[in-house]
């Protein structure tokens, strides 16, 4: 009976005093955490989708606390809505962000960039990428298993089955750039959508020159310069035989879409351009009523 009391006794004494030390060292090491950071996090989409920069909807709560500034933080997913409400707990001004959009840079449909092998593998772009060239002349582009429309969580993105290329939902996408990621050619880049939707850009990303693209690919970037010659905003670089239009300097005048001899360059959600001969008959009138008066 002594043994058993002295054992009860003895795991008292020994919870007692392992109590006393985690209660101590839970003090003494404690972890502060601002409670703004939880309040921010609610507002947020939790969408975990890392289109922000962060870590996560936790993770970009805590960025926005800890640094004091909403300048150049957005949420992707929520937008400018999300964004106001942030500013509201934090008492800090919302800065406006430019909505941005996935672009698939890539015109190499069937039509354009005939196959020459046949790939019996794993459906799996990363995979095709780091075994295989791909079933076209072009080692650059889109491989069609479509790794980036399994990557999005918002199903923004589609394979077309026609041209065999990613096609993006503009009203879907919130430009988390997880089909960018995933795309194992980086065919797919995060643009701003630019001023009522329009925006203009090279579609291709391959590097070869002129020659070997233009065999692989009859749409494809032959680093002529055309394009960077007649831009009279400087927003045309050409390097490693492949033109690149700067989103923030282009000012959406076209001329570089007309220049270009593959058609390498698109201009997405402008309105059709006037036939020549309407052009040349309204300036011949114009012409004509000035020299009368």
């Amino acid at each position: 009976m002594n043994l058993i009391l002295v054992a009860v006794i003895s795991l008292g004494v020994i919870g007692l005093i392992s109590a006393v030390v985690l209660f101590v060292a839970s003090k003494k090491f404690a972890v502060y955490e601002d409670p703004r950071i939880g309040e921010v996090a609610e507002v947020l989409p939790q969408a975990n989708c890392g289109g922000c920069g962060y870590p996560g909807c936790s993770g970009f709560a805590e960025a926005c606390v800890k640094t004091g500034s909403l300048e150049g933080k957005l949420c992707p997913v929520g937008g400018q809505p999300v964004m106001a409400r942030v500013a509201a707990i934090l008492g800090l001004e919302s800065t406006a962000t430019e909505p941005k959009v996935a672009v698939v840079r890539c015109n190499g449909s069937c039509e354009h960039r005939p196959h020459v092998t046949s790939y019996d593998g794993a459906h799996s772009c990363a995979i095709m990428n780091s075994t295989y060239g791909g079933e076209t002349g072009c080692t650059f582009g889109c491989l069609g298993c479509g790794d980036c429309v399994d990557a999005c969580q918002f199903n923004a993105i589609h394979m077309n089955p026609e041209t065999g290329l990613p096609e993006v939902d503009e009203n879907a996408c919130t430009a988390c750039g997880a089909c960018a990621k995933a795309c194992p050619r980086h065919i797919i880049e995060i643009r701003p959508k630019g001023k009522n939707n329009r925006r203009v850009y090279v579609s291709c990303v391959n590097k070869d020159k002129g020659a070997v693209t233009r065999k692989a690919c009859s749409v494809g970037c032959i680093g002529c310069g055309k394009c960077v010659k007649v831009c009279p905003f400087e927003a045309i670089t050409l390097e490693n035989n492949l033109a690149y239009i700067d989103p923030a300097k282009c000012k959406s005048c076209r001329k570089c879409e007309q220049e270009c001899p593959q058609g390498a360059i698109l201009a997405i959600n402008f309105p059709p351009r006037k036939p020549k001969t309407e052009a040349t008959a309204e300036t011949v009138k114009e012409t004509a009523s000035t020299a009368e008066a």
